[in-house]
């Protein structure tokens, strides 16, 4: 066994019991879910058992994770660093988990639209995370005020639009694929509207 073998091998393992201790769930509960015995899976996480890719798929199972998930290596790439779109005076993020998912760092000092013909919907889902003031959404004919440190969540075929409330606030916005093609439409329309300068 190579290093990066041993170093893979005791990944897995610590993960098994990491996600078995996350849901709260003794050996003998975990061992029972999987159809292993309760001494074979506590020499499974402490190393005195080799792992076998058939229980590997079954715990994977059990644990209700997939078996990439279980054996993904660690990256190095930890720390990301932001594109910028200076178009749009945006930070946006890459995000690995979904090569579909965009975050955008934006600064709001407007308040949403008054007039609900301007509100957008497009297929998606979105997510906002405030980081300082307080964000105005609107969904549909609902309003929520969003303060520092809170997120919200929604589907984008509901009519939609976020604003700033009461003065300049920062967000993180992180669009799934299809909200972010639907962003990025609303975008150019709005472009070609505007009168040339």
């Amino acid at each position: 066994m190579t290093q990066e073998d041993g170093e893979l091998d005791s990944l897995v393992r610590k993960r098994i019991r990491a996600l078995r201790l996350a849901q709260g769930w003794s050996l003998e509960e975990l061992a029972g879910r999987a159809k292993l015995s309760q001494s074979s899976l506590s020499r499974i996480e402490n190393g005195r058992r080799r792992l076998a890719l058939d229980q590997l798929v079954t715990l994977a199972r059990a644990l209700d994770t997939s078996l990439d998930q279980l054996v993904e290596t660690a990256t190095d790439d930890v720390v990301s660093h932001p594109m910028i779109d200076a178009a749009r005076g945006q930070l946006r993020w890459p995000v690995r988990a979904d090569p579909g998912m965009t975050v955008v760092r934006q600064r709001l000092t407007d308040p949403p639209p008054d007039n609900p013909s301007r509100l957008r919907a497009h297929p998606g889902r979105e997510w906002l995370v405030v980081l300082s003031g307080t964000a105005l959404l609107l969904l549909g004919n609902r309003r929520f005020r969003v303060e520092t440190d809170q997120a919200a969540e929604f589907p984008t075929m509901l009519p939609h639009a976020i604003g700033a409330d009461g003065g300049p606030c920062e967000i993180l916005g992180i669009f799934d694929r299809d909200a972010r093609r639907g962003h990025r439409a609303d975008e150019g329309a709005a472009a070609k509207q505007r009168p040339p300068r």
